[in-house]
């Protein structure tokens, strides 16, 4: 990179809360939020909001007559792009451009739709335009009023921190000075839980952690479905800044296999590498893991980190084994949680794993992620 470049906001909406004292709260308990719930009589853990979550994001969807036809990967991306956008200090009259992205996109909306084809052999009106990838970014966009580019893309599960690296290209490029990034995912449909539990990834046994990310003597995949959206803002100036980006990765190894990465995880190894550079490997404190919780993908990400860091390894955790996996959304919720981990200088280990133990300090966290067919990223966060 040729200059860092600054996080001025953050704000996510998920199972952890909305408000960042929240969220910390939640994140220093050893409490999880994944239930077992009934999708169209077939039982499966998930990881969704709270009711009054539920109720602000109805609200918003009632608070004007264009926002009811809207999935809600779209309405959970509008609510955190206005308290980011807020935080920030940003205006309509400021040049922002926005790219957020989905795994899944209008997952609820597009089934719904289906359905009643299949029924009716008719669609609604806005069946096309409600449904498309890039309705999140220029809904965003409309609501608040934004006049630079618009971007919406899949990269499946890493597509967050893939927008974050997009983001910060726009900067350094000089062709943008304040870039809003981010993911969104809404995909708690009986039809997507079917898919996760046909490639037998998903956790079926009833324990205290459904979701065992990070546990490598797990005999069984655990992987939980989350729902949830994260935004940041970031540009060019450090002014109140809540940390910066000192360093981008990114890799796509050759696909082995449809749903997985190699064995001894090459596209993270990459990744992790072109973000770390010239910095010692002493200096990484802390490795936010994508871990989703399946014993392959879990351990494919361990080789990775032990053969770039050798014995000496730094402190490793998740978050999917208290939200679930949030598909596109997830990278952002890990960068989230390296940001409150700078902030509050604490670390957050995953309780019942033996390989995540605190550091000595914290100041320079990777944020790792990636999705079906290898394709990581890898963000390097700094305290400011």
């Amino acid at each position: 990179m040729k200059n860092p470049v600054y996080i001025n906001s953050i704000a996510s909406i998920s199972p952890l809360g909305t408000s960042r004292e929240e969220i910390w709260n939640n994140y220093k308990t050893d409490e999880h939020f994944i239930e077992k719930q009934d999708f169209s009589g077939s039982d499966a853990f998930a990881a969704t909001l709270t009711s009054k979550q539920k109720k602000e994001v109805e609200a918003l969807r009632n608070s004007e007559s264009r926002f009811k036809s809207l999935d809600n990967s779209v309405l959970f991306s509008i609510f955190s792009a206005r308290s980011a956008f807020k935080e920030a200090g940003w205006t309509k009259e400021d040049t922002v451009g926005i790219n957020i992205g989905s795994s899944r996109g209008a997952t609820q909306l597009f089934e719904k739709h289906h359905k009643e084809f299949i029924q009716n052999g008719k669609v609604e009106v806005l069946a096309s335009p409600s449904t498309t990838l890039g309705n999140i970014s220029s809904w965003v966009a409309q609501d608040l009023r934004t006049s630079g580019p618009d971007i919406s893309h899949s990269v499946t599960c890493s597509t967050g921190l893939h927008a974050v690296l997009n983001g910060v290209v726009w900067l350094q490029s000089g062709f943008a000075e304040k870039f809003m990034v981010g993911g969104s995912e809404a995909a708690l449909t009986p039809f997507t839980i079917a898919q996760m539990k046909a490639m037998k990834i998903y956790a079926t046994k009833d324990q205290k952690y459904p979701c065992q990310a990070l546990n490598m003597e797990k005999i069984r995949n655990t992987m939980v479905l989350g729902e949830a959206a994260g935004v940041a803002c970031i540009s060019n100036n450090a002014e109140n800044s809540l940390a910066k980006i000192s360093g981008i990765g990114y890799a796509t190894e050759e696909l082995k296999h449809s749903v997985s990465i190699s064995a001894n995880g090459t596209c993270f190894q990459k990744s992790m590498k072109m973000a770390i550079k010239d910095l010692a490997l002493s200096e990484i404190d802390a490795v936010v893991m994508h871990a989703p919780g399946t014993i392959k993908g879990d351990e494919a990400e361990i080789y990775a980190i032990k053969e770039v860091f050798g014995n000496e390894l730094p402190a490793l955790t998740s978050n999917k084994w208290k939200i679930g996996h949030t598909f596109g959304a997830s990278g952002i919720l890990s960068m989230e949680l390296a940001i409150l981990m700078l902030q509050h200088n604490e670390f957050i280990p995953v309780p019942f794993s033996s390989i995540s133990k605190a550091p000595k300090r914290l100041k320079n966290i990777l944020v790792n992620a990636v999705g079906f067919g290898g394709n990581a990223v890898s963000i390097l966060i700094t305290k400011t």
